[in-house]
């Protein structure tokens, strides 16, 4: 008779909450890409439309909020886990 493998059920919120070295960074590097393009498109929009006002929104909303609110809601899910880990 063979044996059966044990297979651990993992919660499919882990792959995208769960936060490890690559993750931060790669939270970090989209940050960091998202401020930039803010500044690019803007600068472009500019240079070829002296009468420009406006400013552009996506990639500041990007950077400011749902970036930041993502790193914090992994972080709470990450130390969470971790906790109730620990006291299994």
């Amino acid at each position: 008779m063979a044996k059966k493998k044990v297979v651990k059920k993992q919660n499919r919120f882990d792959k995208y909450f769960l936060l490890s070295w690559r993750k931060g960074l790669l939270i970090i590097g989209a940050w960091i890409v998202a401020v930039i393009l803010h500044n690019v498109i803007y600068g472009v929009m500019k240079y070829f439309n002296p009468a420009f006002t406006g400013d552009e929104a996506l990639f500041f909303i990007i950077a400011t909020i749902i970036i930041p609110i993502y790193f914090i809601t992994s972080l709470i899910y990450s130390l969470v886990k971790f906790i109730l880990k620990s006291f299994k």
